[in-house]
């Protein structure tokens, strides 16, 4: 029997436009100790299921129709109280933001005090607390004992999301549901949060529901996969074997979304997904993906309801058409051509760049001694962990911030010192910015037109009634109506908010475009979408790119150079050719060994790092990451500054090992067939 059996499960709300269907139809089994992933764009009902199975639909949310069968009871009819006692005890949940569900007010050991004081009316506060610190110490967080004394606020994202796995696991739940739990984590972070996952369910025997748009997390940790769509499974296999031949058009088309390994912008475009995610209750009757479907064929797949059918033994897909669709092979892994220089000046050129900060007495650096070039027309990808400095340069390259000391040429012009205040129009508008979160720099009160023709007057590109004819421009090279300039940020999607984002940034003609982490919140097809919309626009215009971003498969694919930062000082620069392949500097190495690959025939070794970065109060006298290295060779690297070391041409890394050593470190990457 299996531990968990949803079946024919169906999920109303109540709204002002009367009852809308969240889940019409429903069914899923998970057996003890087993780990399943749930994928699926926004809006497809993942995020639902798991509020049905724990009862968290409020007021105006029921299940109308089906079965939530937990170790053989049907908890979608259970009361209030008896459900209560298998929350917490037999099911436990992570969100996807662990600073939500920690109280800021209490301390990290009072908290996870509570829960067996909840659930064991037996247990007494010392034998509680001794459990709390044995539950820290089971997720890998040292010395467990000042964890417990510490509030929210004094940990990192790891580290509360570790704590909030350990609130969890306390008290030894049969199933543990996690929603998008690594979503906005460094990779590395990211990396041992997924180790961690895995090491406890086999300790544990735990099985886990896993919920997450990011399929290489998914193909990480999960040993099946269903792919959820308009409320319904329309996909279900065997890991594996769904990532090598998917069967359902809509899981081609989110693997079709994603840079695979092996591939770049040149020689495999992403394919993104036409259209949106109908709203609930508003999917066609007969495929729900019908309207989006590039295989759809008139009085097939809209003939009437679609069941799903067998493609292959333990593989499901709910298509009429499904045996008619050729098999889907990856691209092979490799590295891909090194680029030719380019015959350009460089339009960026930082040199002994500097950005430190008064903290009391003492000065933390931020930036420290960068050297950071990028050239005409090409993508500069600058990737490290949060705190690395990749923001501080950023916003010291757009004028947010200026410099404390060194070189910053831009454009011909020294700008090190020079915030946007103290910069000529001209330069302002040739370098503009597109954050992470649009809706950080769109007006709720004014519609999405309004900062395009403010942009447009401020930079003297159009005057009088030429803003309007520009702005219907702007709108037309995003690729949205022109219509969309009265709506509201609001009445928008993430994706189309990010798209006017990048539509103000280019009203002002920018030679250089700031990227700091512009797609990591979107849907998979969003984010294609959005990329291929950067990539089309950079080329028409030659415009260069500064891409800041932990997505480590992005910027394989886009990337033409890559900057490695840690603690605020360049690791390692160069191709992005060089640096996919060895020689590594150990810090780019362990990033690529943490990154998940959506791709079941790519092998990568796993390099965990151990403990948190340094304070930038109180960096390391020698290299930076020597307090966290696996390749440290002795007390070189704790007390010298390592030497800048060259590669190859346009290639550096500050690294006290020699270079034939790292040459003859074993690739992360590596193609392995299935047999």
């Amino acid at each position: 029997m299996a531990l968990l059996s949803i079946r024919d499960l169906r999920v109303e709300y109540t709204t002002v436009r009367g009852t809308v269907a969240a889940i019409p139809e429903f069914s899923l089994d998970i057996d003890a100790g087993e780990s399943f992933g749930l994928v699926g764009e926004s809006g497809c009902g993942k995020s639902t299921l798991i509020m049905a199975i724990m009862g968290y639909m409020g007021r105006n949310g029921a299940v109308t129709r089906g079965q939530i069968l937990f170790e053989g009871q049907d908890i979608a009819r259970l009361g209030a109280e008896p459900l209560r006692r298998i929350r917490g005890s037999r099911i436990a949940i992570v969100y996807q933001e662990p600073g939500t569900a920690l109280n800021p007010s209490m301390t990290v050991g009072r908290q996870l005090m509570e829960v067996p004081l909840a659930h064991d009316a037996k247990i007494g506060r010392g034998a509680a607390r001794d459990c709390a610190a044995q539950a820290l110490a089971d997720v890998h967080l040292p010395d467990p004992a000042s964890v417990m004394r510490r509030y929210p606020h004094q940990l990192s994202g790891g580290q509360k999301q570790r704590v909030v796995i350990a609130m969890a696991l306390l008290a030894n739940p049969a199933l543990l549901l996690l929603d998008e739990p690594t979503t906005g984590l460094d990779v590395t972070v990211e990396a041992a949060v997924l180790d961690l996952l895995n090491e406890l369910r086999e300790k544990y025997a735990t099985a886990l529901l896993y919920i997450s748009h990011n399929l290489g997390v998914i193909a990480q940790v999960c040993e099946r996969i269903g792919v959820m769509y308009a409320g319904k499974m329309v996909e279900q296999a065997p890991a594996a074997a769904l990532f090598r031949n998917p069967r359902h058009p809509y899981t081609r088309g989110l693997l079709a979304s994603l840079p695979r390994p092996g591939a770049d912008k040149r020689s495999a475009p992403l394919v993104p997904i036409p259209g949106v995610v109908p709203a609930a209750g508003r999917a066609p009757p007969s495929c729900g993906f019908l309207t989006r479907c590039p295989h759809a064929l008139a009085g097939v797949c809209d003939a009437g309801e679609i069941s799903l059918l067998p493609a292959a033994p333990e593989h499901t897909v709910r298509c009429a058409r499904w045996a008619e669709l050729p098999p889907v092979r990856s691209p092979m892994a490799g590295a891909r051509a090194n680029l030719p220089a380019s015959d350009d000046a460089p339009v960026v050129q930082a040199l002994d760049l500097s950005r430190a900060f008064p903290v009391g007495r003492r000065m933390l650096l931020a930036n420290d001694r960068l050297e950071i070039t990028a050239q005409r027309g090409h993508v500069l990808a600058i990737v490290g962990e949060s705190g690395s400095g990749k923001s501080t340069f950023a916003k010291v390259l757009a004028g947010l911030d200026a410099a404390t000391s060194g070189s910053l040429v831009v454009l011909g012009q020294e700008v090190a010192g020079r915030p946007v205040r103290r910069r000529d129009a001209k330069l302002v508008a040739a370098v503009q910015m597109v954050f992470q979160q649009p809706d950080g720099t769109l007006n709720p009160s004014h519609p999405v037109g309004w900062p395009l023709a403010r942009a447009l007057r401020k930079f003297g590109i159009a005057r009088g009634g030429d803003v309007e004819a520009r702005v219907t421009a702007l709108l037309e090279m995003v690729r949205l109506p022109p219509s969309l300039r009265h709506a509201l940020p609001r009445q928008l999607s993430g994706g189309q908010k990010q798209r006017i984002a990048i539509a103000r940034a280019f009203a002002g003609n920018p030679q250089i475009l700031v990227a700091d982490e512009p797609v990591s919140a979107l849907d998979v097809s969003v984010q294609a979408a959005v990329i291929n919309l950067l990539l089309a626009i950079q080329a028409e215009h030659r415009t260069t790119m500064v891409f800041i971003s932990h997505d480590l498969g992005l910027v394989r694919y886009l990337a033409d150079e890559v900057v490695v930062m840690y603690l605020g000082q360049v690791m390692e620069a160069g191709s992005v050719a060089a640096l996919f392949e060895p020689p590594y500097h150990p810090y780019t190495e362990a990033l690529l060994s943490a990154a998940p690959v959506p791709d079941p025939e790519v092998r990568t070794k796993r390099i965990r790092l151990e403990g948190e970065i340094p304070s930038p109060l109180a960096v390391p006298p020698g290299c930076r990451f020597a307090t966290r290295c696996p390749r440290r060779i002795g007390r070189i690297c704790d007390d010298t500054p390592p030497p800048l070391r060259g590669a190859a041409p346009g290639h550096v890394i500050h690294c006290h090992i020699p270079l034939d050593d790292l040459r003859a470190v074993a690739p992360v990457f590596r193609h392995a067939p299935a047999a």
